[in-house]
């Protein structure tokens, strides 16, 4: 599901970068280089220094040395190191690396960077504040244009407290003539260490995006037979590039609440009220699902203990979703939506409803003909109408609306019989669900996985449908990954759209998993995320990018339903650039069970290209049809 929100224009981000597991970045030619600028002279000749500033010969990133900005005693201030040079002719971006020791928060230490245009006169940030330890080298690159001169400086930031000194190493500055593939940027872990549940393990996440800030979710922790020991939350205000995370309160015993486990998290913001909310499944010590509680935020970073917004009733919840109504000329502007399903009514699905910036919730009320299904998510165009794609159980997509703001609810409408592959290996691939967005103009766009274009079924490949009205609907229409004779199985897409395009131009990012070769066994499967981009409303696709992997299926959570990474994933793209977090397994190095953490590749661009989409060659698909191997869904909590 992509989940973003345009509010005003968004500066261009750096992509941070680093290498993991068997993702290999390739290298691109270095040009003249920044004078000293591996500080492979032992001094900062060339480099103008303030504060505490020296160069080091340990732990440089590549030859002997580092420039170091800070020192390992607590230092006042800023320290930073400075040069002016002009880009060769044929420089595309300038590249530098970068390892931050801060024991402390971003509030008070930090490490920055800016790069200033002295031929035009802007200053750009390219590396926002940034507070980690840990996590290693990371690589910047912003762009640049030949013969401009720049003035770049690193920086330092201590606030000279007693036993937290913070510093930073710097290395390898040059310009170069491409950017780098996309790496990884490790964006949270799971802190818990109850022995009811695998760690360490975060997964599922879902990602929302208004303005420049972006609040992703995930379950931590999580349980064999369900749900995780809580919520974390993962937050950026500088549109993915770096992030900040936590745990929700007051939800699981675990964070002082009352409820032994939860699940599903979804992301939404209410403008109106100017809050951010996380929804949950709870799940009591029986593990059935409880009911949806809703943790709230104003900046998505100090949460709230939860409001239980539906159930707690003695009925059984799964697969709740929340989305509110942000276009301010709405007549139901500020109104916020959950969907949810109950499986104590055989899937029913239900919807409720806040105009309070999540405070308090409406009775939950279902649509017309009393639908089942699950993992619906609910839409918002333009002029209020509530969209709700959902699986009808694994055999179809379907969905209903609302034109009065929640009061009452339509029928539900067929988007498309679902024909799908059933994925190798005992991997739990959230088969069936859709994940939905809108552009701009409020064109709905429903992706699934699905084998319609491959004949005999071999393998999935993402598709989808789009709708204006969320009552009439297009044709199938097949992303082009790949041939369709390829081998490659693909699944759990996150479509994200930039809501400041539309139609002709609509910009839309897609994430995803795949397997090279679908013909695999839980010991051979090879797990990845590629991500694909169009800039024309889905008329044509880029080259598509592996972004991560390959994993194998032991190094991600295990479930009773099969290993897991989640049921769904999430994009959200803003100012042209697509962000997502995805779950990566690692082999452990800590005597934990699991390595399977949250990572990002960092904003990628919307670049689109040249590979046209298709609806034809699809077999018909008259009636649910679902590979061996396949069931129909059980609760997916």
């Amino acid at each position: 599901m992509s989940r973003t929100v345009f509010r005003r224009s968004v500066a261009t981000a750096t992509t941070v970068l680093i290498s993991l597991g068997g993702l290999l970045l390739a290298s691109h030619p270095a040009l003249a280089d920044v004078g000293n600028g591996g500080f492979e002279s032992g001094s900062l000749t060339g480099w103008t220094s303030t504060g505490t500033a020296s160069v080091v010969n340990s732990g440089a990133h590549s030859g002997t040395y580092a420039a170091r900005a800070g020192g390992t005693s607590p230092t006042n201030g800023d320290s930073s190191i400075a040069q002016t040079f002009t880009a060769p002719s044929g420089a595309t971006h300038l590249s530098f690396w970068y390892s931050v020791t801060c024991p402390d928060t971003v509030t008070y230490d930090w490490a920055t960077a800016t790069l200033t245009d002295t031929t035009t006169g802007t200053t750009t940030t390219v590396l926002a504040k940034t507070c980690t330890s840990g996590q290693g080298w990371k690589q910047a690159t912003p762009s640049v244009i030949a013969g401009h001169s720049y003035t770049l400086k690193l920086v330092s930031h201590d606030d000279n407290y007693t036993g937290d000194a913070t510093y930073t190493l710097y290395d390898d500055i040059a310009f170069t003539t491409a950017t780098p593939p996309p790496g990884l940027t490790q964006v949270s872990t799971d802190p818990f260490t109850n022995t009811s549940s695998q760690h360490a393990t975060e997964l599922e996440p879902d990602t929302f995006a208004y303005g420049n800030t972006v609040v992703a979710s995930s379950q931590v922790g999580r349980f064999t037979d369900g749900g995780g020991s809580d919520i974390g939350w993962n937050t950026s205000t500088d549109g993915g590039t770096t992030w900040q995370h936590g745990m929700l309160p007051g939800i699981t015993t675990y964070q002082g609440g009352s409820w032994a486990r939860v699940s599903d998290p979804a992301v939404a913001y209410d403008a109106k009220h100017g809050t951010w909310m996380v929804a949950g499944l709870v799940i009591d010590s029986n593990v059935n699902g409880a009911g949806v509680t809703v943790s709230r935020s104003t900046n998505g970073t100090t949460w709230q203990n939860p409001v239980m917004a539906v159930g707690n009733d003695g009925q059984g919840y799964d697969k709740e979703w929340i989305v509110c109504d942000d276009t301010i000329s709405s007549p139901y502007y500020g109104t916020c939506y959950i969907e949810v399903d109950l499986t104590s009514s055989g899937n029913r699905v239900v919807m409720s409803r806040s105009t309070d910036g999540g405070a308090t919730w409406s009775a939950p009320v279902s649509p017309s003909g009393n639908p089942s299904g699950l993992g619906g998510q609910p839409l918002v165009q333009p002029n209020g109408t509530v969209v709700v794609p959902y699986s009808a159980n694994g055999s179809s997509v379907r969905a209903f609306n609302s034109t009065n703001g929640g009061s009452s609810w339509s029928s539900s409408t067929l988007i498309a019989n679902v024909s799908s592959h059933g994925v190798a290996g005992n991997l739990r691939d959230g088969e069936g669900l859709p994940s939905a967005e809108t552009d701009g103009s409020g064109k709905i766009y429903v992706a699934w996985q699905d084998c319609r274009f491959r004949s005999g079924c071999p393998a999935n490949d993402i598709v989808y449908a789009t709708s204006t009205n969320g009552t009439s609907w297009s044709s199938v229409t097949r992303v082009p990954i790949d041939a369709t004779t390829s081998g490659v199985d693909h699944f759990i897409p996150g479509i994200g759209i930039d809501p400041a395009t539309s139609a002709s131009t609509a910009k839309i990012g897609l994430y995803y998993y795949f397997y090279p070769t679908a013909n695999c066994t839980a010991s051979t499967c090879r797990l990845e995320v590629g991500y694909i981009s169009s800039a024309n409303g889905g008329s044509t696709w880029s080259t598509p990018t592996t972004v991560a992997g390959p994993m194998s299926l032991s190094q991600i959570a295990d479930s009773t339903q099969g290993r897991m990474v989640g049921d769904y994933l999430s994009t959200s793209v803003i100012g042209g650039r697509a962000v997502s977090v995805f779950a990566v397994g690692k082999t452990p190095t800590n005597g934990q069970a699991f390595d399977e953490a949250l990572y990002t590749a960092g904003p990628l661009t919307v670049t689109g290209g040249s590979t046209p989409s298709t609806t034809h060659g699809a077999a018909a698909v008259a009636a649910p049809h679902r590979s061996a191997g396949s069931g129909p869904l059980p609760l997916r909590r």
